[in-house]
């Protein structure tokens, strides 16, 4: 039978909890919970109701609930004594049929796992984009992740588990609901074809690297031409920074000149050996919700300007934030002198990948911001907060202003067998102690982050007291006074450490940006999307930096964010997102440009 809202909101606590049996493995309590939270508007909040009730249950129930779940390729799968659920999972992950090699390697991970940790090794393994008769995770994908989590801390990888387990109901409910996240899916599986173009030397490590005006940069956006065309947009085209354009004209037609636009985008650039979703998501996701407008033959009173900005990583050049800052006029023409790592200037590479390389083109890019409404990006969290709060997306309060520093402490370098603890000028121990000064600081100010990524002692030996230390700050936060305040405090223990220790100390810096408060209106359209699908809003900031950042410059900006999975890790080969999450981005999106419509 398939299940409906109407048949749930209206059961009593027994027939609510039975109609749900088997979607939490052998736990009719969480059901039974969740009864209490009815009705339910949407499908992603019975899914939220269900996540609370593990939750707000305690460590002991939770526990419970890890443990009642099978291993993988275990002793029920071989006794055929597996839930039907779970049956079904493991035969479509190709469990049941393992090789006498792969069923050995995976009943010694199970040992190992339930000695480290006492409970059994929980893994989704219908995976972030189940389909009908689809084959889930591969067997080898399975037995890495296995490995890898088998390394993890106890805490961690409980709740890895926990957030596994909801992870596997969620697929459940959606069988016995009948629904498939069909937007999600395309968004899921665009996101992978975008990831088959890598940078030489990357691509053969099966490692996603684009960096900008690569071959693999040019073929990613030839491909963004394409879906852009085929998504219905009236107009496309790549910019002379290389910025994929796609325009949806604004009703009614023949006006589309006058309509206003919503400007919206982000980046298709990459890290080195990154992730499949930073930056992309946020141009997939819009061309997701135009495809849908154009196939309902829908227009709305505005336009909407979809950008795959071509570069904000700085990864090739040291030109962050190139694609969206040449739209707001702040390309620097310095920057087509500069070279990469191969000697290559930055105007070669423009004429190589067909650009015209020229500053008058360049600034031909500057938009006029009173032809737009605003800007709004949708991005992958890149954190771990949302994933730790089992929520699917987060409206973005402020995009943080940073100032980074190099730092080099001077001692000197002495025998660490007879130089006495109470005479040594130790650069590394000052260092240390402005680490752990800078860390206390930050987290005593809410939305304060202060970082030390760089630690270095050069020419360092195991018996020698460290003369030379070099690190980096990187402090960040909401806003620039909470920001300067924390700056001014640690540069300030920095002297006083190193007068202290006899040390000697310079202090270059090396970036400072302003922070990027959202618009409150764009913020509350972001909010009432959320809320329009049964969520509750959760407001968070971004500590990582985004195309927005520039755009606010000249227009307002507002972000939405979507979890990442494996504890929200981005700028890494793991970052990744589900299809139901994908395919609720893009409702929050349709929602927004309603909203937008009628306003």
């Amino acid at each position: 039978m398939t299940l409906t809202l109407d048949t749930l909101n209206g059961a009593t606590q027994a027939e609510f909890t039975a109609l749900l049996e088997g979607t939490y493995e052998q736990s009719p309590w969480i059901a039974a919970a969740a009864w209490a939270r009815r009705p339910f508007a949407t499908l992603a909040a019975l899914k939220h109701a269900l996540a609370c009730s593990v939750r707000d249950a305690g460590r002991d129930a939770q526990l419970a609930l890890v443990q009642a779940h099978p291993e993988l390729a275990g002793k029920a799968m071989v006794a055929q004594t597996l839930s039907p659920e779970s049956t079904n999972e493991q035969g479509q992950a190709g469990l049941t049929a393992c090789t006498p090699e792969e069923f050995a390697r995976i009943r010694q991970l199970n040992a190992d796992y339930n000695a480290k940790f006492g409970w059994p090794f929980v893994l989704a393994v219908r995976g972030p984009n189940p389909k009908p008769g689809g084959p889930g995770l591969g067997k080898a994908e399975i037995i890495a992740t296995f490995e890898r989590r088998l390394a993890g801390h106890r805490d961690f990888e409980f709740a890895e588990c926990l957030r596994n387990i909801h992870r596997i109901a969620e697929v459940r409910l959606n069988d016995r609901f009948g629904v498939a996240p069909a937007r999600g899916q395309l968004v899921w599986d665009w996101a992978e074809a975008l990831a088959a173009h890598s940078d030489p030397g990357f691509k053969e490590q099966g490692q996603l690297t684009v960096t900008y005006l690569s071959q693999a940069h040019r073929a990613c956006a030839a491909q963004l031409v394409e879906w852009l065309r085929d998504c219905g947009f009236d107009e496309v085209t790549t910019d002379a920074v290389g910025n994929v354009v796609g325009v949806y004209h604004g009703a009614p037609p023949g006006s589309h000149e006058a309509a206003p636009r919503l400007l919206t985008g982000s980046h298709y650039d990459t890290v080195r050996n990154g992730g499949k979703y930073d930056g992309r998501l946020g141009i997939l996701v819009p061309m997701a919700a135009v495809r849908e407008l154009h196939r309902a033959g829908r227009r709305l009173p505005f336009g909407i300007e979809v950008i795959g900005f071509a570069e904000e990583e700085g990864q090739r050049y040291k030109a962050t934030f190139l694609g969206s800052g040449a739209l707001t006029g702040h390309f620097d023409p310095a920057w087509l002198a500069q070279t990469d790592a191969d000697g290559v200037t930055m105007c070669d590479a423009m004429r190589a990948a067909g650009l015209p390389a020229t500053t008058a083109a360049i600034a031909a890019c500057r938009r006029d911001p009173a032809r737009y409404l605003g800007f709004v990006e949708l991005h992958i969290e890149q954190g771990p907060v949302l994933d730790a709060l089992d929520l699917p997306l987060g409206v973005v309060t402020s995009i943080n202003g940073g100032r980074r520093f190099v730092v080099e402490v001077t001692g000197m370098a002495s025998h660490a067998g007879t130089t006495p603890m109470g005479q040594r000028r130790d650069a590394a121990a000052a260092a240390a102690e402005l680490l752990l000064f800078l860390e206390q600081r930050a987290a005593a100010v809410p939305e304060v982050v202060g970082t030390v990524g760089m630690l270095e002692v050069p020419g360092g030996s195991i018996n020698v007291v460290p003369g030379r230390c070099r690190f980096s700050l990187d402090i960040r936060a909401t806003n620039d006074a909470a920001r300067d305040a924390c700056v001014v405090d640690t540069l300030a223990e920095l002297e006083r450490v190193c007068e202290h220790r006899g040390v000697a100390v310079q202090v270059e810096e090396t970036m400072r940006a302003a922070a990027a408060p959202c618009a409150p209106v764009w913020q509350r359209r972001w909010e009432a999307a959320v809320a329009s699908l049964g969520l509750p809003v959760f407001r968070l900031p971004s500590g990582a930096g985004h195309d927005a950042m520039k755009l606010h410059e000249v227009m307002p900006q507002a972000m939405l964010f979507v979890r990442g999975g494996n504890a929200g890790i981005s700028h890494n080969p793991l970052e990744t997102i589900t299809a139901d999450d994908a395919e609720l981005c893009v409702a929050a999106y349709a929602r927004l440009l309603a909203d937008l419509a009628r306003a």
